[in-house]
Order: structure tokens, then sequence, then C-alpha cells
């Protein structure tokens, strides 16, 4: 059996295999670094793209290049399960208002170390079928310049170069496509209707259940792990064999069998080892890498509380 090491992943639910970042409960709406809170108005320029480190689908972007154009940018890192299921709603407005004048950037800024690795990037935006343009932003240099905080963060730029609009975390499709709508209609590049696009999301992209939640996002790696529990704690970047407890608590998690537990990620050393999580959720997503495949998101089973 060949041992693949567990990326981080958000999970919803919890518990499994292989190697393993992170696991988070299906209600959490976004993944954020510091709080805050959408506005709309005038709120700057658009910044600028220069600090990107690739690009991909596009040539290399430049603000003043897109002036005359209605810009969404769209913070997203492909790992996110809360950018996962706003994909449908973008890709929809991407692909509507196209003739009309709208310019989709998605800026790919990584939450951790294996998706700063372009080639997986590439790989992911092709199984997702994301044609739009894609700013590599490996060093959150874009990330920074818009003083961005959250994934999935959008952010609305009329055809004079202003950001009107941001929404971050899932939600508010309705209002987020009124907004392009209305830009549209300032920027007088045609005829806009008030129809908006039917989106029919399902597994990974279906919305989050927030009647079932009551399991928050965990992270397995040692940098960000809470409620760990099985016997000896953390032994950190080596193998060891871990007990797990005779129960659990609700939102707490342990290993069982031999192990390695990094920074970032926990590693699966021997068959048969496990992971258990008690969760509350209507699902659990976890995501690994494959070596067909730069990631595989999963969605396992019912909630057991």
């Amino acid at each position: 059996m060949k041992i693949k090491p567990l990326l981080p992943v958000a999970i919803l639910a919890t518990a499994i295999a292989a190697l393993i970042a992170a696991f988070a409960a299906d209600g959490s709406l976004m993944q954020h670094m510091n709080p805050g809170a959408a506005q709309s108005g005038i709120q700057g320029d658009l910044p600028a793209l220069g600090g990107a480190t690739g690009w991909l689908n596009s040539p290399p972007l430049a603000a003043p290049s897109l002036r005359g154009k209605v810009v969404v940018v769209d913070f997203w890192t492909y790992s996110c399960i809360n950018w996962l299921r706003t994909l449908p709603y973008v890709q929809a407005w991407a692909a509507k208002y196209k003739d009309q004048g709208l310019v989709v950037i998605g800026v790919h800024s990584p939450e951790f170390d294996f998706e700063k690795n372009v080639d997986n990037v590439r790989q992911a935006a092709k199984e997702m079928g994301i044609n739009y343009p894609i700013a590599i932003d490996s060093n959150l240099a874009i990330w920074r310049a818009f003083k961005n905080d959250y994934w999935p963060a959008l952010y609305f730029i009329d055809a004079k170069g202003h950001v009107r609009h941001h929404q971050f975390g899932e939600g508010e499709y309705e209002e987020s496509e009124r907004v392009i709508q209305q830009l549209l209609a300032e920027a007088g590049t045609g005829s806009v209707g008030h129809e908006l696009v039917l989106v029919d999301a399902r597994g990974v992209e279906a919305a989050a259940d927030l009647g079932s939640l009551r399991s928050p996002e965990t992270y397995v790696g040692y940098a960000r792990a809470e409620n760990f529990v099985s016997r000896d704690g953390t032994i950190t970047d080596k193998h060891h064999v871990y007990v797990g407890p005779a129960r659990l608590w609700l939102n707490h998690w342990a290993l069982s069998g031999d192990w390695t537990v990094g920074r970032q990620a926990i590693t699966q050393n021997a068959p048969g080892d496990r992971i258990v999580y008690r969760f509350h959720a209507r699902d659990l997503n976890w995501l690994i890498p494959t070596v067909q495949a730069a990631t595989s998101h999963e969605t396992l089973g019912r909630p057991r509380a």
C-alpha cells in the first residue's frame, strides 16, 4: 500500500484517512484571517495586479487596461469548501455577462503550502471548468493590496476603476448579481435585463445546511489544531503510534495507529490507521491529494451527534 501525505482540508463534519489537513462543519460560510463586514459604496480604486506570480487562461491583466469594463475579482483557494459553494454562481455570471462587458478575475491566494504549486492550481481549474482569467497570487501580494482577509471574497469594480461593493463569504447571490447589473447599466454597455441566473448546485457545491450545524472548521496540523484528545497528545514531525480515547465529546477528534503530525497536515503511515471526529453537521467534506489529480473532494455520509 502506497501511503500518500494528507493535505490540509476544510472538512464539514469529520473523520477519515490518508493525508489530511483540516475538517470543517458544513455551515461555516467563510474562512478568514481577521474579522470584517461587507459594505457598499465607493471603497477605493482597483489595486494593481502586478504582484501576480503568473496568469492562467489569460495574458497578464493590469488595472489601467480594465478601465471601461465592469470587473469582479474573486479571491479563492482551491481547497476551500466555502469558495467551492460560490463557484457555480461566479461561473454563471462570467458566462451570462461576458458579452456585456463583465470581466471576472479569479485571484488564487493559497492558504496552505501545497496550494502554491501552480500545476495543482492549473489542474484544479481545469477539473472545475474555470475558463476566466486567473491571477496566481502565491506570495499574497494582490491579497495584501486589497487588504483582504477572506476566502471567498468578491470585489465589484465599476467601469471607472472604483471598488463599489464587496461580499465576504457565501450567500447574498441575488444582491451580488444585482450589483453586477447596476454597474453594467451605469457603464452603458447595452441592455441589461433583471433576470437572475438559475443555479442547481450539487455535491460539494451544494449550499450549507445551517440548521444542522454544531461543528466548526477544524485543522489537524499542529500549527492550528484544537480539541485533539489522543493519548500522549501531539508528537510533532515524526512517526508515532496513537491511541484514541474510549469516548469522544462533540467537536473533539483523535488518531489511532501510526501517524505523522506535521505543521499543516497529518500523514497516515500504515494500513488500518484511523482518524475519528465527533461532529454534528449534514456533511463531511474532506480534501486529499491524489496521484492522478491535484485534489479530491468527497462528501461523506450522514451526521452523528
